[in-house]
């Protein structure tokens, strides 16, 4: 604050001259006369003094003050922390400098060093006001300005983080990469490995085929055989609990044969049974390793109810079954509902079905599998009895024995299961024969 503030000058033209240089020190104006001679009332009159026209410098000074409010404005928006209140005071205050600062020009003409003292205490008191707004002003910037430095430092340190992150990522991807082409890599080379031992295993095993399947063929067609025997046991019983006429049921199967006793009707259903089964039997690609090696092939069909074997087994069900026949064995047809319904009842009789199934479906997969080519061939009903082509059942062995010395001729009644050729192996058919005596003896 001016030291005239704090005491009243003397009436000498040093002390007014002190004054007033203090006075434009402390505001940074410079104080001159602006009143003449015309602008003064009379000696009797209160003496009133007006603004007369600002010379260039009162120009520049009120410039800057207006720059000075603006910029002050401007920054107060550019921050959006001054609130309406501050913006009206600060122009208030400006007011009011300016107010007091033409009180003070008043006060020198005439001279009056109270008035002069008084305006000049307003002035210092309203520019206090103003450096109070702007450290205010420049203390919220502060705020600001720390409050952003201290988000920017934090996000700097995230940034940083998730930098040192990412390359840790990167380079983990680039391990997993290179891993990954050794991967590739080492794939295709078990590739060229599966492919070299698959053809070599193709070889071997056409080599093993010739003797293995050659060897082998004609016991899976030995178990074929007992397997049909095996299920006509249940399927005569059946029959007969279920009231049905043997031989009449025998006749409806192959009529007027001569049997040399009763319990060889049983050959028919076995006949019949094969007939079933073999019908539309082909040289087709079947996977019989799994079912060779089960105890019980139900299990198959009941883990994999939609697989060829299971499609098989349906197919064959429907075909020797007859509605017919089912409702009289259980008094419903559940087993054929189930089966078309691509279901299979886990019961005694169609596990003792899918039992003598699974053997017809080795031997045709072995059938196509074989080399040489297997080819199968049938007897006919009336045929004469050929020893090296057909094999009669086994009640008849010491009449065929008979026919091999020439006493008798011998027919064939019907055909139970079919013969196969495999090169210059045969496997017999197996036939029934009648002793009946053939008209042309050879």
């Amino acid at each position: 604050m001016m030291e005239c503030a704090a005491a009243k000058p003397s009436n000498t033209p040093s002390n007014i001259s002190d004054i007033v240089s203090r006075f434009a020190r402390v505001c940074k104006f410079m104080s001159i006369g602006v009143f003449t001679a015309e602008n003064q009332c009379s000696d009797g009159g209160k003496k009133v003094a007006f603004l007369g026209e600002e010379t260039s410098s009162d120009l520049s000074a009120e410039a800057e003050r207006d720059n000075e409010k603006i910029h002050l404005v401007d920054e107060g928006s550019v921050g959006c922390e001054c609130g309406h209140l501050e913006i009206c005071k600060l122009f208030d205050t400006v007011s009011t400098v300016k107010l007091a600062y033409i009180k003070l020009q008043e006060a020198h003409i005439p001279y009056d060093p109270d008035k002069i003292v008084a305006a000049d205490e307003v002035v210092v008191s309203q520019l206090e006001t103003l450096c109070a707004i702007k450290r205010a002003f420049k203390e919220k910037q502060l705020r600001e300005v720390n409050s952003v430095s201290a988000c920017l430092a934090l996000l700097l340190a995230e940034i940083q983080v998730q930098e040192r992150l990412l390359e840790k990522l990167k380079s983990e991807v680039k391990t997993k990469e290179a891993k990954v082409v050794n991967l590739h890599r080492e794939l295709e080379d078990l590739k060229l490995e599966n492919k070299r031992l698959s053809e070599e295993f193709k070889k071997r095993g056409m080599e093993c085929i010739k003797t293995v399947n050659v060897s082998s063929f004609e016991e899976i067609v030995k178990a074929v055989s007992k397997a049909t025997h095996d299920f006509a046991k249940p399927l005569i019983a059946l029959m007969k609990v279920s009231g049905w006429d043997l031989d009449h049921a025998a006749n409806a199967i192959e009529n007027k044969v001569v049997y040399a006793k009763r319990s060889h009707k049983k050959y028919a259903f076995e006949a019949y049974i094969a007939r079933r089964m073999f019908h539309g039997f082909s040289s087709q690609s079947c996977d019989t390793e799994r079912i060779m090696t089960l105890d019980d092939p139900i299990n198959v069909l009941i883990e994999e109810p939609q697989s060829e074997f299971a499609k098989f087994c349906r197919k064959k069900y429907l075909l020797l079954i007859h509605p017919w026949m089912e409702t009289s064995f259980f008094g419903n047809t559940d087993h054929r509902t189930f089966v078309t319904n691509g279901l299979h009842p886990y019961t005694p009789f169609y596990r003792a079905f899918v039992r003598m199934a699974r053997w017809v479906w080795i031997l045709q997969g072995t059938y196509s599998a074989t080399i040489p080519k297997v080819e199968i061939f049938y007897v006919d009903r009336g045929s004469d009895f050929s020893g090296s082509y057909m094999e009669c059942v086994e009640e008849l062995k010491d009449d065929a024995f008979m026919v091999s010395r020439g006493d008798k001729r011998f027919k064939v009644e019907f055909m139970i299961l079919p013969g196969f050729r495999i090169g210059d192996t045969l496997i017999r058919s197996q036939v029934y024969l009648s002793k009946v005596r053939s008209s042309n003896v050879a």
